[in-house]
């Protein structure tokens, strides 16, 4: 069987990260491809330095890490498409892959899952909240700069285990942390979460709560027809606007910058805020109407990163696009 292509009888190989996370949302695409194409679907798990690394994030080149080796084996032919969590992925488009799919995003707010049940307002003074995210850092030092942020790493189970102590003995030295609400609904772990953090005072990070599944360029047959049947046209013009802000301004995947975008009633809306380390912030929103140009996400993009630059987004954090 040639990479890309699947038959009725060869299992399609979807390559996956093999955290439980990725394993969860990916056996979810797996079961959306087999019900599409009447073919076996086979989760092959791959190795990556992120999951392999402790060191935090930025220091292994940000979120991308989780990328390169299972495109790799998409390349090398191990695999027939793979699955990321597109907040991962690097906004620079590769010449012989193709993004063949972004399913309907779920929730892309990030929640507080703390001791006590409390919210980010009812954390004492000095309370150890952690993340890894840079971006989280700089909205928690601006929300409570009384607080103390500790950098985090590790799978969702053991992060949470951080403040509510496990089964496996993970020592709980953490007053709270920040993730993901799509991580932890995917994970059925959605009944630790103490505080939902909204949008519109929190945004997060480009393309989260968004899949995105890649394969070769060249894909076709039916693995090709049931991708696009699992493709959601509103997300995919949505997380194409937010990953716009970070591809014009160089931010990179890691980068201290929120942005959210959405559909309603024809327009799409985007917004975008930039932070300093210790928390400082410009933000800029704009909307059009989709249907007024062939990219509105570009379009829109455009419109935001010219107002984040002329409101001093460049001195707050390195911005490579500044001009």
């Amino acid at each position: 069987m040639t990479p890309g292509s699947a038959s009725t009888t060869a299992p399609i190989r979807l390559g996956t990260r093999g955290s439980a996370l990725a394993l969860a949302q990916s056996q979810r695409v797996a079961d959306s491809i087999a019900a599409r194409t009447g073919s076996p679907v086979e989760l092959v798990t791959i190795s990556t330095l992120g999951d392999r690394s402790t060191a935090p994030l930025e220091s292994l080149g940000g979120a991308g890490v989780f990328v390169t080796a299972v495109r790799e084996a998409l390349l090398a032919g191990e695999c027939d498409l793979v699955v990321h969590s597109l907040k991962d992925l690097p906004t620079a488009s590769h010449p012989e892959l193709t993004l063949s799919a972004i399913p309907k995003r779920v929730d892309a707010r990030d929640a507080l899952v703390a001791r006590d049940a409390a919210t980010l307002e009812q954390l004492l003074p000095g309370a150890r909240v952690g993340t890894g995210s840079p971006r989280r850092r700089a909205q928690l030092r601006r929300r409570r700069d009384d607080l103390e942020v500790v950098d985090l790493r590790g799978n969702v189970d053991t992060r949470i285990g951080r403040v509510l102590g496990d089964r496996e003995g993970v020592e709980a030295d953490l007053d709270a942390v920040v993730l993901a609400v799509a991580g932890l609904e995917r994970l059925g772990r959605d009944d630790v979460i103490t505080e939902h953090l909204g949008i519109a005072g929190w945004p997060t990070a480009p393309g989260q709560g968004a899949l995105a599944v890649e394969t070769l360029a060249s894909v076709s047959g039916p693995l090709r027809s049931a991708l696009q049947g699992i493709d959601h046209p509103a997300t995919r013009t949505s997380v194409e606007a937010e990953r716009a802000v970070l591809r014009l301004l160089e931010a990179g995947c890691s980068a201290p910058l929120g942005a959210h975008a959405f559909i309603d009633g024809g327009m799409l809306f985007l917004a975008a805020r930039v932070y300093s380390e210790a928390g400082e912030q410009v933000s800029a929103a704009h909307a059009l109407y989709v249907d007024d140009t062939r990219t509105p996400g570009e379009d829109a993009a455009k419109r935001v990163v010219d107002e984040l630059l002329e409101l001093g987004a460049a001195d707050l954090a390195p911005m490579g696009g500044a001009r």
